[in-house]
């Protein structure tokens, strides 16, 4: 198979397996499990149960202890096509409809049952769209959550009740993906990013977190007040609808050429000062703050403006699955890492708005409680974008990845004219960035007289004779490498 032919094998498993992934994701999260006779209220304890679910299995993903554990489940959980997550979903629900459990049972189940393989998913996609240049995983990652909103918004607004349930079977779909996937991403990088890089991402983490976390607040807390809408299918489908439009911009304005309709209504900045992903940030953020300013006024027209909060919400769901994998890549770890920690932060902070809109929603302020909190939301939103997660944070994630990207190509450059074994094509990378052979040899896991013994073959193969001469052409050939995009 030639590199264009898997490139194309990738990019196609990619878009289609993540478009199975986002569609599952947004009905659990979205439409939620039909319970049967369950009270209303059920839907919201399992949206929390699932959220709650998921946060525990990402904090234990981070520890180190237990990161292996849940990575074998995680194999074999895409061994089986994640099987075992479209079955909990069906026979859940056949349960709730049968009567046969308590719904608080029910709810508790379906957090364990649905929310902890969910998270291991969405890692095991970090890990594989981690495996490509961020040019390649992003747009990857805008069409195929596209698809899957298009994919969620057809069974929701077909006129059969309970149809959408065929949904709860799309990680069918995603685990066959990610199996296709697999044989490419099987170990994590073991080398580690260009000291400068690393520095970058450790200031920038924090921030980028912060701000992660108060979207998640404001989408918490507009989720709170829309369970009052009425007409949830409804106010989905709007949701869905505008989010793939977002979609089609946000990939307009991502490329190099975007069309002029979408430049002259959203212009981007030019030159060194723009990042890849500064017009669909600011196009999200955008979304949600037009819907907190327009719910009074698209409510009158019953049209649920918090829907259009949500679409915002939707969008900046994609930035930040884009964002982390930027984090991943600058940082060295493994993309699963960055999804952890950044989607733990973005669900703890969207239980935490949900409970508080619906704090104040029980509060006997009538409408004006409402208005509270999509007032707080907005306020939130603001802070965010304004004081944490700003555009300048996206403009130095892009020169960081931009970095690390030419570096590894060089690599790869040297490594491929001097014709070095695979341990050496490993070793390569550590010795450019100033590592004494004891490190390298505890990194990779093998004594330091191999290593040495590798390292002569390398100078010999690169035509150099010490430490200082290789790090000189590996500059050398990062200078000499064509700008991006040519």
């Amino acid at each position: 198979m030639t590199t264009s032919e898997g490139r194309v094998r990738q990019a196609r498993a990619s878009i289609l397996g993540f478009a199975c992934n986002q569609g599952f994701l947004f009905a659990l999260l979205y439409l939620g499990l039909p319970l049967g006779p369950a009270p209303a209220v059920a839907g919201r304890a399992g949206l929390v149960a699932v959220l709650v679910c998921m946060i525990v299995a990402f904090a234990l993903a981070g520890a180190g202890r237990c990161r292996r554990a849940l990575s074998r489940a995680s194999d074999a959980l895409i061994g089986l096509r994640a099987a075992p997550l479209a079955v909990a979903g069906v026979a859940l629900a056949a349960l709730g409809w049968a009567g046969m459990a308590p719904w608080p049972v029910l709810v508790g189940l379906e957090g364990l049952c649905l929310g902890v393989p969910t998270a291991l998913l969405l890692g095991a996609w970090g890990r594989a769209l981690g495996a490509v240049p961020i040019e390649r995983s992003v747009p990857e990652v805008f069409i195929g959550s596209a698809l899957g909103a298009v994919v969620c918004l057809i069974f929701a607004a077909l006129p059969i009740e309970g149809l959408y349930l065929v949904l709860f079977a799309l990680p069918l779909g995603s685990g066959a993906a990610l199996r296709v996937l697999a044989p490419a991403v099987e170990e994590p990088p073991a080398d580690e990013p260009p000291l400068r890089a690393a520095e970058e991402a450790a200031q920038l983490s924090g921030r980028i977190l912060g701000g992660t976390a108060l979207y998640g607040v404001a989408a918490g807390a507009v989720e709170a007040f829309s369970s009052r809408a009425g007409d949830d299918v409804t106010a989905l489908g709007l949701t869905l609808f505008l989010f793939v439009l977002y979609c089609l911009a946000a990939l307009q304005l991502y490329g190099g050429t975007p069309l002029a309709g979408v430049r002259a209504v959203l212009p981007t900045a030019g030159g060194a000062d723009a990042g890849p992903l500064d017009g669909a940030y600011r196009l999200a953020v955008l979304l949600m703050m037009s819907g907190f300013l327009f719910v009074p006024l698209l409510g009158s027209f019953s049209v649920p403006g918090e829907s259009v909060v949500l679409a915002g919400y939707l969008g900046m769901f994609a930035v930040l699955i884009s964002l982390f994998l930027a984090m991943g890549r600058i940082s060295g770890h493994d993309a699963a890492l960055s999804f952890a920690r950044g989607f733990a932060a973005l669900f703890a902070g969207e239980i935490a708005g949900l409970g508080t809109g619906v704090a104040l929603g029980a509060l006997p302020l009538g409408r004006v409680a409402s208005f509270a909190v999509v007032a707080l939301a907005g306020i939130a939103v603001l802070y965010a974008y304004l004081f944490l997660f700003t555009d300048r944070d996206l403009r130095a994630l892009s020169v960081a990845v931009e970095r690390t990207d030419r570096f590894e190509e060089a690599c790869r450059a040297i490594a491929a004219d001097a014709g070095l074994s695979k341990r050496e094509a490993e070793l390569l990378p550590l010795a450019l960035r100033g590592r004494t052979s004891e490190r390298m040899a505890a990194e990779l896991f093998i004594s330091k007289n191999t290593v040495d013994t590798h390292m002569r073959r390398i100078y010999a193969k690169c035509g150099v004779h010490s430490r200082q001469e290789l790090i000189d052409l590996g500059e050398r050939v990062e200078r000499e490498l064509p700008p991006p995009g040519c």
